[in-house]
């Protein structure tokens, strides 16, 4: 992960913006009360098993006849408000998948296709034919492999690259520059130098935030090309998935400038504890290098609208389009990752993420008709051992045991 500043502390984290504080409102007997129960449990069974604060856990979820968010917050503080954007991390992969399907919809590409094949009515090709191209099995890679995690691109955000300390490429960037302009053609540099790859592509399953940083890559090309100027991943985006011209606006943002570091108020501000036993604080931050893999920020209401209207097959994709994104399954995975989403039992389909101190989970189950969006702004890293007293899967499950409380609470299929 890549980090901004480093702040040793020892008191009890904060929310990282006080326009988020509002008293909290006396519990009923009703299902808010029942979600918000749910929700104080995990978060005070986390904290004690931690051995320290948590700052705040949050569930928004969605029945067919009930709206309830609940926050969960240390004795003393206020809790977060549902109309607190936060980076939703790489939940950001399936909006970049139903771009790329909504594309295939309209006729603009083939996600069956070779990424070194022509756009479809052009002699362009998906991606550049130049030589920090050239990366191991490029010619043999196709848009539909990048989306299932099956093309073996390995993965210069989270994992190390020659020449870099032991850091990811990313990280080692950004921590010598937090403003650094990123590039998609900078990161797939660093493949074809090194000729960095997982696997021949269908040969395994790889979780790559570099693959997904060519599928933007892509995304913008042919935006570019069919609109005839200069586009980017997030001018896509707004013009054709979220913005005030689709068919769900909402407020959603993909930031793809380094000077485009800020959320709007209120914002919910993310903790990270290191191995170290310091703290880092985010608020502020260049998402340049995460474009269409991790990028993405809104409040927790948008972002289950845009989930649970998608899967339901009532916003841009059809319904057909819909189950192929939810089906068309890459076997090696063990997750039954399809295009840019998964499949879990009680919770449906949609993506899990984790930036910049904040976890989330953004599913909708086709079974039941509820959708769930559940996140915590702490990630815990003084213990990464395997097994269970690693930290960062603690506050990981977390956020499931919340989803899974608050849909028991409410009389559905809680954690199988």
């Amino acid at each position: 992960m890549v980090r901004l500043s480093l702040i040793s502390i020892s008191c009890v984290l904060l929310v990282n913006c006080s326009s988020l504080i509002q008293d909290h409102r006396p519990l009923g007997s009703g299902s808010q009360s029942r979600v918000q129960k749910a929700v104080d449990s995990v978060r005070v069974a986390l904290q004690k098993s931690l051995g320290d604060s948590v700052p705040s856990l949050n569930l928004y979820i969605q029945t067919p006849t009930e709206k309830i968010f609940a926050s969960s917050v240390p004795a003393g503080y206020f809790p977060i408000t549902e109309d607190a954007n936060f980076r939703f991390a790489s939940n950001t992969k399936t909006f970049t998948s139903t771009a790329i399907l909504k594309m295939y919809q309209d006729g603009w590409l083939d996600f069956k296709a070779k990424i070194t094949d022509n756009i479809p009515g052009t002699a362009i090709p998906y991606v550049p034919n130049t030589p920090a191209w050239d990366f191991p099995y490029k010619n043999e890679i196709t848009i539909e492999q990048l989306l299932q995690h099956a093309a073996g691109v390995y993965d210069v955000d989270n994992d190390s690259v020659p020449g870099f300390n032991g850091l990811s490429y990313t990280a080692f960037v950004q921590n010598a520059d937090p403003n650094h302009q990123f590039s998609t053609e900078e990161m797939v540099l660093q493949l074809s130098k090194h000729q960095l790859s997982y696997f021949a592509p269908t040969t395994g399953y790889h979780y790559s935030n570099t693959g997904y940083s060519i599928l933007g890559s892509i995304i913008a090309q042919v935006y570019s090309v069919k609109s005839g100027s200069a586009k980017t991943y997030q001018d896509y985006l707004l013009d054709h998935i979220v913005g005030p011209g689709t068919k769900v606006p909402l407020a959603i943002r993909f930031p793809v400038l380094a000077t485009d570091t800020k959320m709007p108020v209120p914002f919910l501000g993310g903790n990270e504890r290191t191995p170290g036993g310091q703290t880092i604080i985010f608020g502020d931050y260049n998402m340049s290098a995460q474009v269409a893999e991790g990028n993405g920020y809104s409040t927790p209401v948008s972002l289950n609208a845009f989930v649970r209207s998608l899967m339901k097959g009532e916003n841009v994709l059809t319904p057909e389009t819909v189950q192929l994104m939810q089906t068309d399954s890459n076997p090696k995975s063990g997750n039954q990752y399809a295009l840019g989403c998964f499949f879990t039992q009680n919770l449906g389909y949609g993506h899990n993420g984790e930036r910049c101190g904040t976890l989330s989970l953004a599913m909708y189950d086709p079974a039941t008709d509820v959708s769930v969006v559940a996140f915590i702004n702490l990630v815990d890293n003084r213990n990464l051992t395997n097994g269970p007293e690693n930290t960062f899967i603690k506050c990981f499950y977390a956020i499931y045991d919340a989803a899974y409380g608050g849909r028991k609470a409410l009389g559905y299929p809680g954690r199988p």
